[in-house]
């Protein structure tokens, strides 16, 4: 690691030595030895300065440390009272006393008194339907957390709801002139507003197309990546600025014909065909085997892992056998494609075929297709659901699986499921798409409800996001207490756990916090984020779809660090944040200071951090160029740990 820093900090940028010295601090690994030649801040300034400082910028394990902290102080505590107790049993005892009572079980903390979020609609009904909804989840969650002794943590402030509802709704953080518009909102109201807001906004769509590109195409393979991934978020991205239903998304890619220059859905079957069938019985079983696409098909809208299924019964699910498996896989086998995709390249920017689906009812006429059991049967299927509903005569057999999917019980089920694990980094079941008997829902009443409600509403999902946005539990901080430290009690959702920013999520916050996408045509920001994923998205899925956190390592933190596209836009003199901010404030440094943390951290600065950082600005009045400190301290909150996660 020192050679790495070592090369690194040998390079051209003249404040290298006093960035990596920073957020090393913050990734706690021990700096390099301070050069005094390079007029740059010890250690010990940057730690004055408290831009470094854990207990100042919220670093990956905050959370953690508070949570040590409050154990200490309740051992310190129970310590105490123990020693109180030796002394007093050493004490004779009164004639009058009594005996002690039976031994009281450790009061819970004391129980938070929410405040009442005043919810905004555009009309008088859809009001009274989020009402409703939020209502009974706050009902339902309350009701889980006094039966299993949870106290909820405390509300976040206003200032990081807006920094995690613009993560979560529109996929990058809010710029400090939105944040000043949302504080002009009525307190009462003002959450609720700032969730429409970003509802109404251009970059939902953009941010939901990303979400549901990477679920239907994951992020590996050809389509991974590169055009076939491109036009399929927009053509997603027009779905959701029209907000089309979940149920219509679902039926125009189980369904989908064409060319995907033309119909981008047929990407979602063309991506996980598998392999062909042997050319001699491809007239009778169809072109492509199907496996990969069953599986996603079942994950992804019923929450069922039926790829098990395909070589022998589920272990863990009595529900689903090989048979159910094929007979889903049956109502596929008529697809066809044309053209040829390249094989895995890993190059973003390789031109790609034109490819496209179609139907071929010649192929697998009588439907038939054959598996083989675990001892060596061969057993024949036609296309079934789940042993219940079978192919009629009426419509293609694509069509009729596609309303079978949305038929069944799990569908709304499924998708509540996985949208609520975006917005909380958890699901009510764990993995998110596998309901069985092993896996059961930590609230099913309130997730059945809430399916229901989907459902019921067309299964309109800006609808479901407002519900959950409006929701106590997404207002709540990820500061645990005593009653909600343990892992086992995640998913009761009384605290927020802190989550990664997805490449996407960074890569716009960037974009906003250093103002670049003012300065960048639209062309240049399609190409430097094409450029970035590139650098940062590798090995981020498996070929059945599981796509783990992203988190910030130390190398993709140093490629962060020294990256060209960063310090440039860092130090950009026109239009850059510093620029702007030392222009609007001239000789106001904490005006100057608040500025940058509201441009990264979406919060002004505490009067702690801002009385250090003023300290410690004092200290480079020598400096040449009067920006450097400025730009030293907003590359450091952009390689904090409070910048890089969602909390």
């Amino acid at each position: 690691m020192i050679c790495v820093v070592n090369t690194l900090a040998g390079g051209n940028n003249k404040c290298v030595h006093f960035r990596l010295l920073c957020t090393f601090s913050t990734l706690r690994i021990l700096p390099m030895a301070h050069n005094a030649k390079t007029k740059r801040f010890s250690f010990w300034h940057l730690v004055a300065l408290g831009t470094v400082s854990t207990g100042l910028l919220l670093s990956a394990d905050f959370s953690v440390a508070q949570e040590k902290e409050t154990k200490k102080q309740a051992t310190a505590k129970d310590d105490k009272e123990a020693k109180k107790d030796d002394k007093d049993s050493k004490e004779p005892a009164k004639k009058d006393d009594k005996e002690p009572l039976a031994e009281k079980s450790a009061p819970l903390p004391p129980y938070p008194v929410f405040p009442k979020l005043t919810i905004v609609g555009k009309t008088p009904d859809e009001k009274l339907i989020t009402e409703q909804v939020v209502k009974s989840i706050n009902q339902k969650l309350d009701n889980s957390w006094k039966e299993n002794k949870i106290v909820p943590s405390g509300f976040i402030d206003e200032y990081e709801f807006i920094r995690r509802v613009s993560l979560d709704v529109v996929g990058r953080i809010a710029s400090p002139e939105e944040i000043a518009k949302y504080m002009r909102y009525p307190q009462a109201s003002r959450r609720s507003q700032i969730i429409e807001d970003l509802l109404a906004s251009e970059d939902y769509p953009r941010h939901w197309a990303n979400h549901f590109t990477n679920w239907f195409l994951t992020r590996s393979g050809t389509f991974g990546k590169g055009k076939y991934h491109e036009e399929t978020a927009v053509w997603l991205e027009d779905q959701f600025a029209s907000n089309r239903g979940y149920h219509d998304l679902a039926k125009d890619v189980i369904t989908a014909s064409g060319e995907n220059t033309e119909n981008a859905a047929v990407n979602f079957i063309l991506a996980h065909l598998g392999e062909p069938v042997p050319a001699a019985k491809q007239s009778q079983e169809g072109k492509f085997e199907m496996v990969p696409i069953t599986s996603r098909i079942t994950r992804l809208f019923l929450g069922i892992q039926m790829q098990c299924a395909q070589c022998h019964d589920h272990p863990f699910n009595n529900s689903i056998t090989q048979k159910h498996f094929w007979g889903i896989n049956a109502f596929l086998r008529q697809v066809e494609r044309t053209g040829t995709p390249p094989a895995e390249t890993g190059n973003r920017m390789m031109t790609l075929p034109k490819l496209g689906l179609k139907d071929n009812t010649s192929t697998n006429a009588d439907g038939i297709i054959f598996f083989e059991k675990r001892n060596g049967v061969i057993l024949p299927t036609k296309p079934i659901f789940m042993e219940e509903k079978k192919l009629s005569g009426s419509t293609g057999r694509r069509d009729q699986l596609a309303a079978f999917i949305i038929d069944h019980e799990n569908f709304p089920k499924s998708a509540v499921n996985r949208m609520w694990s975006v917005f909380f980094g958890k699901g009510f079941t764990t993995p998110i798409d596998d309901f069985n008997e092993q896996n059961v829902p930590t609230n099913p009443e309130l997730l059945q409800e809430l399916a229901s409600s989907f459902k019921n509403y067309n299964y309109d999902l800006k609808k479901l996001i407002r519900w959950i946005c409006n929701s106590n539990a997404y207002n709540l901080t990820f500061v645990a207490n005593k009653t909600n430290d343990k892992p086992e009690v995640e998913g009761l959702f009384s605290r927020m756990l802190l989550k990664s920013m997805s490449p996407e999520q960074l890569f716009e916050s960037l974009m906003v916090s250093t103002k670049a996408e003012a300065a960048e045509s639209k062309d240049a920001k399609k190409n430097l984020r094409t450029s970035w994923l590139n650098k940062l998205v590798s090995n981020f899925g498996d070929d059945e779809g599981n796509e783990v956190n992203f988190n910030g390592t130390v190398v993709q933190a140093l490629l962060m660090m020294n990256g060209k596209d960063i310090n440039d836009a860092i130090s950009r003199k026109d239009k850059g944040t510093v620029s702007i901010a030392m222009a609007r404030n001239k000789t106001n440094s904490n005006a100057i200071i608040n500025e940058l943390f509201l441009a990264t951290l979406n919060r002004p600065a505490r009067p702690a951090e801002a009385l250090k950082i003023s300290k410690g600005l004092a200290m480079r009045t020598k400096d040449k160029n009067p920006m450097d400190p400025y730009q030293d301290l907003f590359w450091a909150l952009l390689n904090s740990n409070e910048f890089l996660l969602n909390h």
